[in-house]
């Protein structure tokens, strides 16, 4: 192993993608950053950095890693952020890591460019309390041979949205694509999932308000009339008893649908 690596408990379930650790393999196939910003969903303090999947190495840290977790210099290996981790929630993390790669591989990994993963949980905060946070991943360059090597994670502190974490794993689908797969993992979580209420169209106008879509915005990328999305915006509301969009939200993250 190389000096510049640490041993972390994610080591072992990415080993099973193939060849995703062979470091000697040529960086292709860059996304534009005008896509990735524009999957980012943060409703609070967040920071990014970039993830060398190859020997788990940290570059290109936002500088809000520092305040949100009292860090005096920038992590540069994945494990200092995994020990930041509420220890009961690395088993969860451990298992949405292993959930994705199976959901990827049912995807089919050509298409892992155009989609994000995302989940929650707690980690140390500057004034040593854990608070919840919303983890969102993208892989950003693969090889020639098509393995990943690198992805940007963004971190958003959601502890002053809810402090429970539905233990869901979520992939979605990057424009063009409109993937959106909720895993529940229910050796975690005995919640119910009021998700499964919603129908198809109305789960795919829930994902577009939460990411702050206007009603013309979703009707012209879904192909409605306006008056149908509101009349979609009513039912969403009233299915999952929520007052407004800010109650919307809240329940959002608590049922794992961001």
């Amino acid at each position: 192993m190389k000096n510049s690596e640490k041993k972390h408990s994610l080591i072992e379930v990415w080993d099973t993608y193939p060849g995703v650790r062979n470091a000697s393999r040529e960086i292709l196939n860059t996304p534009s950053i005008e896509r990735i910003i524009g999957e980012m969903f943060a409703v609070g303090e967040f920071y990014y950095y970039l993830l060398n999947l190859t020997n788990s190495t940290l570059s290109h840290h936002h500088e809000n890693i520092l305040k949100l977790h009292g860090l005096k210099e920038y992590p540069k290996n994945l494990k200092e952020v995994l020990d930041l981790t509420h220890p009961d929630d690395i088993p969860f993390v451990i298992k949405a890591e292993k959930t994705v790669i199976e959901k990827m591989a049912e995807i089919g990994f050509e298409n892992q460019l155009y989609l994000k993963l995302s989940y929650c949980f707690r980690m140390k905060t500057a004034n040593g309390n854990y608070e919840m946070f919303h983890h969102q991943a993208i892989l950003t360059m693969e090889d020639e041979t098509g393995q990943p090597i690198q992805a940007i994670n963004i971190h958003t502190n959601i502890n002053h949205i809810t402090k429970e974490n539905p233990y869901t794993v979520l992939v979605t689908g990057i424009s063009p694509r409109n993937d959106f797969h909720q895993i529940k993992l229910c050796n975690f979580s005995q919640s119910t999932n009021f998700f499964e209420n919603l129908t198809k169209r109305e789960t795919e106008v829930l994902s577009f308000i939460l990411k702050g879509f206007s009603a013309s915005e979703i009707a012209k990328a879904l192909i409605l009339s306006e008056h149908t999305v509101r009349s979609h915006r009513k039912n969403i509301l009233r299915k999952t008893n929520s007052k407004n969009s800010k109650e919307l939200l809240k329940k959002a993250f608590e049922w794992g649908l961001l």
